[in-house]
C-alpha cells in the first residue's frame, strides 16, 4: 500500500503524456488556403428540387467545420465539383404477399475534385449512400429529411475521407 499512490501517480502521468501526442487539426497535408464547391446539377431521372443546393452545403459546411480552409465562391485552391446522377427509390424487402416491406432511397453523386497546387490530389469517382425507411411510409415530410440527412452526412463525409484525409 505504502508504493500505491506513487503507481497512480506514475499511472496518471504516462495517460497525460501519451495524449500529448495526439493532435486536433485537420488530418490532411493538402497544403492550400481555400477552397470553393461548384454547383452539383441534378441529372438524376427522378428529379428532387433542392436537393442539388441541400447538398452543396452541406459540403462547404462538412469542410469548413473540419479544416482550416476557406470558403471562396471562385478561384479556390481546391475545387468541388460534379453532378447529382442517382435519386432511386427501390423496394429492399418482400411480404409473403409479395408486396414491398421495406423501401430504400439511395442517393448517387459523382465528384470531381481538383488541387490546383498538385494534381496528383485530383479525383474522379461516384460516392453513394441510402436510407431504408417502411414501405407503409411515403417519402415525404419528416422521412424525407431524416433520409436527406443521413444520406448527406455519410456521402460528404465519404467525400471530405476520400479527398481530403490524408493520415
Amino acid at each position: 500500500m505504502k508504493y500505491f499512490k506513487y503507481i497512480v501517480l506514475l499511472l496518471i502521468t504516462i495517460t497525460i503524456y501519451g495524449c500529448g501526442i495526439y493532435s486536433f487539426t485537420p488530418p490532411t497535408s493538402i497544403k492550400a488556403e481555400t477552397y470553393q464547391v461548384n454547383r452539383f446539377e441534378n441529372t438524376a431521372l427522378l428529379f428532387e428540387p433542392g436537393l442539388d443546393r441541400d447538398f452543396k452545403l452541406a459540403l462547404e459546411d462538412l469542410i469548413q467545420n473540419q479544416t482550416n480552409y476557406r470558403l471562396v465562391p471562385s478561384g479556390g485552391e481546391l475545387i468541388y465539383e460534379g453532378e447529382i446522377t442517382g435519386y432511386t427509390i427501390s423496394p429492399t424487402n418482400s411480404t409473403a404477399n409479395n408486396t414491398a416491406a421495406q423501401n430504400r432511397l439511395t442517393i448517387t453523386v459523382k465528384v470531381s475534385f481538383i488541387n490546383t497546387k498538385n494534381e496528383e490530389d485530383n479525383l474522379d469517382q461516384s460516392f453513394s449512400f441510402f436510407y431504408d425507411f417502411p414501405a407503409s411510409q411515403q417519402l415525404t415530410g419528416g422521412t424525407k429529411t431524416t433520409a436527406h440527412e443521413e444520406i448527406l452526412d455519410r456521402l460528404t463525409q465519404d467525400i471530405f475521407n476520400a479527398t481530403l484525409a490524408r493520415w
